[in-house]
């Protein structure tokens, strides 16, 4: 056995080593030998084998103990959990290292001092045999040492490693998953330490992990070590690149959200032991990103590279060393929750009514839960926890895994989406609100509260069990009809979840709600702030803008990545997006915006759409839209997005705003452009033939176009009884819209609320041969159902 060799460095390992060295060193090394040619950086080092844990518990006859401490273990009995555990963790720790082990340890270690120098610091990393497996993550169930130097420290480390694999939660956790304690077996990795302490760590995956959306890379990152990141410590910054646009080398970041960031996990200086701390994170800091956008591009890089080599989506960490400013991939291994999830069954959660907000936070999953609320302070309160109730924490551990699986939904007070608490909650299938704040104060125990995650990225706690219902629908079987079925979407933080609907692409991503929801400031006074004169309105401003140059750039980076999200998330189908259509009085309601919109007694019929695009008084917040969708198609690659003109009134109109948008380099048909108008006024009946040869379609916006042929001001309640999609004037308004498109060989579509509200509204729209109708993503399943059968009758 002398000759026996107990350690591996890494480019001696791969993926087909995880009997040997266990999950996390056999991807580690799989990377070293066959991505680092490939650029991706990993750390280098070497493993210690099972076989080197086998001899350890052999050669110190440590075998039998271990037995008599969990051979009759009741997993049920957490006192008697613990005890034994610990019983476990001393057995091993003190059977100490057989001396050929020990000696074969430090002279790895001597060859990475070689290359590293003297100093170099390393990371312990535990690594099981049955971690990281597609149906089963150890993640998070043995222990991690950090900062280690010297020979001492080293081996001190490996036996608390080796004694790490009986924690109680690593017992608990076994037991449930079947796997005997004496079959799973521990391999240590021993590699160059990142000092990402002076700089930024975090986690990322190749799909979205909330929708399972594939196209899309999800970073995740904060200062300091990633331990914060993993554990839920920190609500982190997060970003999304697309990639097939960058693939076709598009370097842009799709969408960014800054996180609060708001403790930082570094070393102690002057102690022996390889201690950590968390310390605030300075007020600077935490309001910009922990990361360039070049960072951000190299990791989705990365993870594209690994994910083409593993062939299979990918949970990877990264790491990014202050000292030498360079990114390392620390872990990869294959996500097993969003990737595993069957796309033939669709659910969709919607609240019934509104309710009483308590918190919010970062939503994980789509689902909504009620129950009564258990707000829990720290382990020996699990004992009080009842299945079915909401638990309310600061952060959760891998400890707090036994009531989780009982929780009708979770809450925390710290964490982003790829913390421990929303790790657990994606494969419960439960809903979960992260990063929530104040939840553990604001929520009181006892109390019935709703957990709503079906309403984008933010997630609700409310007071009370608000009603809500679940619509399902099988998708795998819907045949596709011939009328294009496209959707409604104003809201990113819907569009990848959308995407999985059966669609043709979006035929109306509605500019306002973006401005209104993120940009939240009337764009002449990010232009023109010395403009506003409230002292609280100007002091908005100025925190809405600064991390961006100044006001302009951050309304096109705001505007491009809310778009551009849509688009990625439906590439490479159209998606129509309509230049802004706020009324005056919708523009005045936004920050700063009374300084710069005129009062009219009737804004449906005022300043709107078009008419304000190469007007005097808007042409500047005009040029912003321009920029901004010039960026979405030309830097961030998304051409298959479609503009769309709202209300235009006159054919002059028509012309003064295409001329606008060509010297903004927005010119019809360059870089495949096409252009839409919005077919909602008379005039645009009735002179189609010369609107038609300006325009690549027309999208009717039957809402606009009802109020106008039968002269009813839509926002009255009181002649609201004469409002009527399915009037005969209007029906006939949209036969002419159609034969005319047709006649003219443009894009016939209909983006308004009629055949959302009103089957037989789609089905009259398809006998007249519209070539698309969109709708509203809740009512897309059962519509599209309509017009197959309604094609099928008329023999289409």
């Amino acid at each position: 056995m002398a000759d026996k060799r107990y350690v591996r460095f890494f480019e001696e390992i791969g993926i087909d080593d995880v009997p040997l060295v266990g999950g996390k060193n056999a991807s580690l090394g799989e990377m070293y030998r066959h991505l680092s040619g490939d650029g991706v950086r990993v750390p280098h080092g070497f493993a210690i084998t099972a076989d080197g844990y086998r001899h350890m518990l052999e050669a110190t006859g440590a075998i039998a103990q271990l037995h008599e401490a969990l051979d009759d273990l009741d997993p049920s009995d957490v006192s008697d959990l613990a005890r034994r555990g610990k019983r476990a963790r001393e057995i091993v720790y003190g059977a100490g290292l057989p001396a050929d082990l020990q000696s074969e340890i430090l002279d790895s270690y001597r060859r990475l001092q070689e290359e590293g120098g003297e100093d170099i610091r390393l990371a312990v990393r535990s690594s099981a045999t049955a971690e990281d497996l597609p149906t089963a993550s150890f993640a998070g169930q043995q222990d991690t040492y950090l900062n280690v130097h010297g020979d001492e420290s080293l081996l001190d480390s490996c036996r608390r490693c080796f004694a790490s694999l009986f924690t109680d939660r690593a017992i608990h956790y076994r037991v449930d998953q079947g796997f005997d304690h004496f079959q799973v077996a521990l391999s240590i990795g021993v590699m160059k330490m990142v000092r990402s302490d002076l700089s930024a760590s975090g986690v990322f995956f190749s799909l979205d992990t909330e929708s399972g959306f594939r196209d899309s890379v999800f970073i995740t990152g904060a200062y300091g070590l990633g331990e914060n990141v993993v554990q839920g410590a920190v609500d982190p910054d997060e970003f999304y690149v697309h990639k097939p646009t960058f693939e076709q080398g598009h370097r842009v970041v799709l969408r960014r959200l800054l996180g609060e960031k708001a403790v930082k996990m570094v070393f102690v200086e002057g102690e022996t032991k390889n201690t950590t701390r968390n310390i605030p994170t300075p007020y600077v800091d935490r309001e910009r990103f922990c990361i360039t956008d070049d960072d951000v591009l190299e990791l989705a890089d990365y993870a594209i590279k690994i994910e083409r080599h593993y062939g299979r989506p990918m949970d990877m960490e990264w790491a990014k060393d202050g000292l030498d400013g360079k990114i390392y991939i620390v872990q990869a291994r294959p996500e097993t929750v969003a990737s595993q999830r069957k796309a033939t069954v669709i659910e969709s959660y919607a609240l019934d009514q509104p309710g009483e907000i308590i918190a919010e936070g970062r939503s994980v999953g789509e689902k909504i839960a009620a129950g009564r609320a258990r707000v829990m302070e720290s382990l020996a309160q699990l004992s009080e926890f009842q299945p079915g109730e909401v638990l309310v924490a600061d952060i959760t551990t891998p400890d707090w895994e036994p009531v989780m699986k009982t929780a009708a939904a979770i809450v925390t007070n710290r964490g982003g989406r790829t913390c421990h608490a929303a790790i657990i909650a994606r494969e419960l299938g439960v809903p979960a609100v992260v990063g929530a704040g104040n939840a553990t104060t604001a929520i009181t125990s006892g109390e019935s509260v709703t957990v709503s995650c079906a309403e984008g990225d933010v997630g609700r706690i409310y007071r009370g069990e608000i009603p809500f219902h679940v619509d399902r629908a099988e998708i795998g079987s819907l045949q596709r009809p011939k009328t294009k079925v496209m959707v409604n979407l104003g809201n990113p933080d819907l569009a990848f979840k959308t995407s999985f609907l059966p669609n043709d692409g979006v035929g109306l991503a509605r500019m306002e709600f973006i401005i209104s929801e993120y940009i939240k400031a009337h764009p002449l006074a990010l232009v023109h702030p010395e403009r506003v004169s409230d002292p609280v309105e100007q002091e908005g401003l100025r925190r809405l803008i600064s991390r961006d140059p100044d006001g302009e750039s951050f309304f096109v980076r705001e505007l491009s990545e809310g778009i551009g999200t849509i688009a990625a998330a439906f590439w490479p189908k159209p998606v129509v997006v309509r230049m802004s259509d706020f009324k005056t009085n919708e523009y005045a309601t936004l920050l700063g915006g009374a300084a710069f919109e005129p009062v009219e007694s009737n804004p449906m019929l005022g300043f709107r759409g078009a008419s304000r695009y190469a007007h005097p008084a808007y042409v500047e917040g005009f040029t912003l839209e321009c920029r901004a969708m010039k960026r979405v198609r030309d830097e961030m690659g998304l051409t298959n997005v479609v503009l769309m003109l709202p209300f235009v009134r006159r054919v002059q109109e028509a012309d003064a705003v295409l001329a606008q948008m060509a010297e903004l380099g927005l010119k019809r048909g360059e870089n495949g452009l096409e252009i839409y108008a919005m077919c909602e006024i008379p005039n645009n009946v009735i002179l189609i033939d010369e609107f038609a040869k300006r325009f690549d379609g027309f999208s009717i916006g039957s809402n606009d176009l009802t109020q106008l042929t039968l002269g009813v001001d839509r926002d009255s309640e009181i002649v609201a009884f004469d409002y009527d999609e399915r009037d005969e004037g209007v029906k006939l308004m949209l036969k002419l819209a159609v034969e005319g498109c047709a006649r003219n060989q443009i894009h016939s579509g209909l983006c308004g609320q009629a055949p959302s509200d009103y089957p037989d509204m789609a089905e009259y729209l398809v006998e007249l041969g519209i070539d698309s109708i969109s709708l509203n993503p809740d009512t897309v399943l059962k519509t599209t159902q309509r017009i197959v059968e309604c094609e099928a009758r008329l023999g289409r």
